[in-house]
C-alpha cells in the first residue's frame, strides 16, 4: 500500500540568525501487515527437537520453509552425547551444516546441549561417566548426578568450548542453560523421586555461573520449568537469580493441558519481558491437538500475557502453517516489536550548510521492546541509488519505545535539526563535503548510529537495504 502523503504549508525553523517561510512535506506511512523478520523477534524454526529426526531435519539440503510467514531462526536442540562422543572429539557438523542453511538466508540460530534424555539411554557422553561422574539409572535411561564435581567440571569445559565459538555472534539468537535437567528444560519431576536425590536452588545456581562466566554477549536462558512447571508463583529464588545475571526465560511448554492450565507462568514472565526477550515453546502441535489443548486464541493470548518475542514452531513446519495460518497471521503483526513511522515532516526544498528540521512520530506495536535498539535515520539518494546525505536521529533510541495493549503503544514525538554539507571554518579556511544538489529521493529506516540499516519495518518501497522510500527532496546551495 502506498504510503498517504499530505503537503502543507508551515513555518520554517530558524536557519541560522534569518528566518524564512517554506513548504514541508508531512506523509503518514501505513503499516503493509506483512511479516517481519528482524534479531532476536518472531517464529522459531526446530530443527531438531532433541530427537534428530523432528522436525526441520527431514527437509531437503535447499529447504528453508520461506513460505512459512515471519521466521527468523532456527532452534537445535540436542544431546551432548551427539555433539562430543569422545573428549574433545566435537561432531560440529550436527550444528553447523544446518545452520548455514538459514544463516545464509539472513535468520539467526539458537541452541540448547542437554545432559538428559528419556528417549535414549543417555544424553550425557559415556566417557564422562567413565571418568567417574556418578549417575542414575532411571527407567532405563541415565541422569548425571548435577552436583557432581566431575560432571561440573566437564559441563564447563563443554560450555567454554561452545562460548569461544558461539559468543557474540550476531548470527546467534540465544543459548539455553540446557545441561540441567531432563531435556535440558532444568526439571527433575520425572527422575529425582525415582532415586531419591533432589537438586534445589544451590545446585541450579551453578549452572548459571558456568554459562554466565563464559557467555558474556549472547543472550542466555534457562527454562521456566527450574523452580517447577505447575507452581504459579511469579517470583523465585532461582528466577531472580537469573533475572540479575542478564538470564531470560524460556517457557517449555505451553498448551500441554486445556484450560485454564494452558500456561503457568506468565507472571513470572512480567519480571524478565521489560529488560530481556521472554521466550515461548508451545506443546508438540499434534499432541496438543490430540489431547485437546490446541487453541489459537490462547496461543495469541499467551504472546500477549507474556510479552513473547520468540515463539517456537514445534512441528512439522509446513503442517502447523497450513492448519494456522490465521492466527500466524495475526501473532505476525504482534510478536516482538514493530516500529512504526506513524507520521513525518520535512522541508521541500534545505539548503546545504543550513539546519532545518524534520519533525516525526515513532511507536512500538509490538509485545516487546526492540531490545537491541536502534536509530532513526534519513537517507537522501539519486536517482541512481546513490547516497546524497545521511541524517540521522541519535536521540531516540528505539529500545526505548514503550509497548502496551493492540493498538495503545505510546507514540514518541521528535523534532531534529540536521544540517547537509556542514561547513567547517579553521585558519585556512572554509571546508564542507561536496555535495550534489538537485531533486532527490528521501528514505527512512532504523539502524546503526551511522545510519547502517539493520531493523525490517512493515512499509513497501524498500531500496533492497531496508530504507523505505517518503518522497522527495530539493537540495540547493
Amino acid at each position: 500500500m502506498r504510503p498517504i502523503i499530505a503537503t502543507v504549508l508551515a513555518a520554517a525553523a530558524i536557519l541560522g540568525a534569518a528566518t524564512s517561510f517554506a513548504q514541508t512535506t508531512t506523509v503518514k506511512p501505513v503499516d503493509n501487515g506483512q511479516a517481519l523478520v528482524n534479531p532476536g523477534m518472531g517464529w522459531m524454526l526446530y530443527y531438531y527437537s532433541n530427537v534428530l529426526d523432528n522436525y526441520g531435519s527431514k527437509l531437503a539440503p535447499e529447504d528453508t520453509v520461506e513460505e512459512f510467514p515471519g521466521v527468523g531462526t532456527v532452534f537445535l536442540r540436542l544431546p551432548w552425547a551427539f555433539l562430543e562422543p569422545e573428549k574433545g572429539k566435537y561432531n560440529w557438523d550436527i550444528i553447523d551444516t544446518p545452520a548455514q542453511r538459514w544463516i545464509q538466508t539472513g535468520k539467526q540460530i539458537a541452541f540448547c546441549i542437554s545432559g538428559t534424555e528419556n528417549w535414549t539411554r543417555q544424553g550425557t557422553p559415556q566417557w564422562v561417566f567413565d571418568e567417574g561422574a556418578k549417575c542414575y539409572e532411571v527407567n532405563g535411561f541415565l541422569e548425571p548426578d548435577y552436583d557432581d564435581p566431575i560432571y561440573l567440571a566437564e559441563v564447563e569445559r563443554l560450555v567454554e568450548v561452545m562460548a569461544e565459538r558461539y559468543d557474540g555472534d550476531p548470527a546467534v539468537s540465544f543459548f539455553a542453560i540446557g545441561l540441567y535437567g531432563m531435556w535440558g528444560e532444568g526439571h527433575t519431576v520425572l527422575t529425582t523421586p525415582v532415586h531419591g536425590k533432589s537438586w534445589g536452588f544451590e545446585t541450579q545456581r551453578k549452572y548459571i555461573d558456568i554459562y554466565t562466566r563464559h557467555f558474556k554477549k549472547t543472550q542466555l536462558c534457562i527454562s521456566d520449568d527450574f523452580p517447577g512447571h505447575d507452581d504459579r508463583r511469579a517470583r523465585f529464588e532461582i528466577t531472580d537469580y537469573a533475572r540479575e545475571k542478564g538470564v531470560t526465560i524460556k517457557d517449555d511448554s505451553i498448551l500441554v493441558q486445556p484450560w485454564p492450565n494452558s500456561w503457568f507462568h506468565a507472571g513470572m514472565a512480567q519480571l524478565f519481558w521489560p529488560a530481556v526477550p521472554v521466550i515461548l515453546e508451545h506443546e508438540h502441535y499434534g499432541g496438543s491437538v490430540g489431547r485437546g489443548a490446541w487453541d489459537k486464541e490462547l496461543l495469541l493470548k499467551a504472546v500477549e500475557d507474556y510479552h513473547a518475542s520468540l515463539l517456537s514452531i514445534h512441528w512439522w513446519p509446513r503442517e502447523e502453517l497450513e492448519a494456522n495460518r490465521d492466527i500466524i497471521e495475526r501473532i505476525n503483526r504482534r510478536i516482538g516489536y514493530r516500529l512504526n513511522l506513524k507520521e513525518v515532516t520535512w522541508p521541500e526544498t534545505i539548503r546545504k550548510n543550513e539546519s532545518f528540521h524534520i519533525t516525526a512520530e515513532w511507536k512500538n506495536e509490538g509485545v516487546a521492546p526492540c531490545y537491541g535498539g536502534g536509530y532513526p535515520c534519513y537517507t537522501i539518494k539519486n536517482k541512481k541509488g546513490g547516497i546524497v546525505a545521511v541524517l540521522v536521529d541519535t536521540g531516540l533510541n528505539v529500545k526505548d519505545l514503550a509497548v502496551d495493549k493492540p493498538g495503545e503503544g505510546f507514540p514518541v514525538h521528535r523534532d531534529v535539526e540536521f544540517t547537509v554539507a556542514k561547513a567547517a571554518v579553521n585558519d585556512f579556511g572554509t571546508f564542507a563535503r561536496v555535495c550534489p544538489t538537485g531533486k532527490f529521493d528521501i528514505f527512512f529506516s532504523v539502524g546503526n548510529a551511522y545510519g547502517t540499516p539493520t531493523i525490517a519495518l512493515p512499509y513497501g518501497g524498500d531500496d533492497g537495504h531496508k530504507r523505505y522510500k517518503l518522497g522527495s527532496v530539493t537540495v540547493t546551495d
